[in-house]
């Protein structure tokens, strides 16, 4: 449903997140290693998720990626998903069909409205605190 891109920002805010929670920044190399993403793929998905005031970076010596308790509970995952993915998977055509619309309706049109309504709404309702806090003690869960 999201792209690789969009789950390896996903896993890679909210692993931010765990370790912002305990007021440590993380590196590029760290988060690359932990979600296990290539380096440089990571390194844009960062700068896409920090362009976007999602996340702050940092550079020098004491440089890496944080985010802020207060932008951890506003941040909702909707805001990843748009930012990273677009919003196409909410209007789109669950088959790719071009011409499907509310008047002119694939097999699936009607069905997948309450699917997208249902995602949407667990999309919005889900900050990236929600995510970190409860994954904070089962981390391995993130990084599988």
């Amino acid at each position: 449903m999201f792209s690789k891109t969009c789950k390896y920002g996903i896993k890679a805010i909210v692993y931010i997140g765990i370790q912002s929670i305990d007021n440590q920044r993380v590196t590029l190399g760290d988060i690359a290693k932990k979600i296990d993403s290539p380096e440089a793929f990571t390194a844009k998905i960062l700068g896409t998720l920090s362009k976007n005031g999602l996340i702050s970076s940092f550079t020098g010596p004491n440089g890496g990626f944080e985010i802020s308790n207060d932008k951890m509970k506003s941040v909702r995952m909707i805001d990843i998903v748009t930012v990273i993915d677009g919003d196409d998977l909410f209007w789109q055509c669950p088959l790719g069909l071009t011409g499907c619309d509310d008047s002119n309706p694939c097999p699936v049109h009607d069905r997948f409205i309450e699917i997208r309504t249902k995602l949407r709404n667990m999309l919005e309702s889900t900050s990236v605190f929600d995510m970190a806090s409860k994954l904070q003690t089962n981390i391995d869960v993130l990084l599988r």
